[in-house]
């Protein structure tokens, strides 16, 4: 554990990371490969949460754009997120690591439903706890699913895999010429409308002093290095006084 900075974490990933080189659905070796990059932090003690999106499968602004009623579409949206959360606990599992689900929505058959308390004894016990559907309510992103479970459990930071490592001033997909942070601060992030996480996201995480990390979930050991403090990709950090 002394090599690590970060005692107990939440990972968010996206639904589309899990994609792989796929269109639709899970790619089996992308859960794989996230499962052998948590590992060795999980058996030093680690205490590690997890929220994935779902939009690899069904994503609400899709639907709604297309003329679906909203809540309805993100109703669709979170059940997606129970899909690929089992898919994750399913490897974590055969990886040998204790894992469990818990949903915003009750469905007992296949996950246990959330409860703050409950959620904080499994992490002090080292299961992998998989927070599913979203925050159980509509017009709410996975990004502020995350915010707000890593405030509740209080954890010590939250953790954003991407397929980018880091954040920049512009997409870098699109302009070669775009500059990365290293840190920079909330308010920033704001005020250049970023789209690191949604807004009501960064806006949570800055009123409860929870730092952000976003890096590239491809690169090699990256979560492993960012939970020893290494710089790997950007921070999200206080604003200066």
């Amino acid at each position: 554990m002394s090599d690590y900075k970060y005692k107990r974490v939440l990972l968010k990933l996206s639904g589309e990371a899990l994609m792989g080189s796929k269109d639709f659905g899970i790619d089996e070796s992308v859960p794989q490969r996230i499962a052998q990059g948590i590992k060795p932090a999980y058996e030093a003690g680690v205490d590690i949460a997890v929220v994935v999106g779902g939009g690899n499968i069904f994503r609400g602004l899709t639907g709604a754009a297309a003329g679906m009623d909203r809540a309805q579409a993100d109703n669709m949206g979170m059940l997606a997120t129970v899909i690929n959360s089992l898919s994750l606990q399913d490897t974590f599992e055969k990886a040998g690591m204790d894992c469990r689900v818990m949903s915003a929505i009750e469905m007992h058959a296949v996950s246990e439903t959330y409860i703050r308390r409950r959620a904080i004894r499994h992490l002090e016990k080292g299961r992998i706890t998989i927070f599913a559907a979203g925050t159980g309510n509509p017009y709410f992103t996975t990004d502020t699913a995350a915010a707000l479970r890593a405030c509740e459990i209080g954890a010590d930071v939250l953790m954003k895999a991407t397929k980018v490592d880091g954040i920049y001033d512009m997409d870098p997909v699109t302009h070669p010429e775009a500059q990365k942070f290293d840190t920079i601060s909330y308010s920033e992030v704001l005020r250049r409308d970023l789209k690191v996480m949604d807004s009501t996201a960064t806006a949570l995480c800055h009123d409860n002093h929870m730092p952000i990390m976003v890096f590239n979930i491809d690169e090699d050991h990256a979560f492993d290095r960012a939970l020893r403090g290494e710089p790997v990709g950007t921070t999200v950090v206080e604003d200066e006084e």
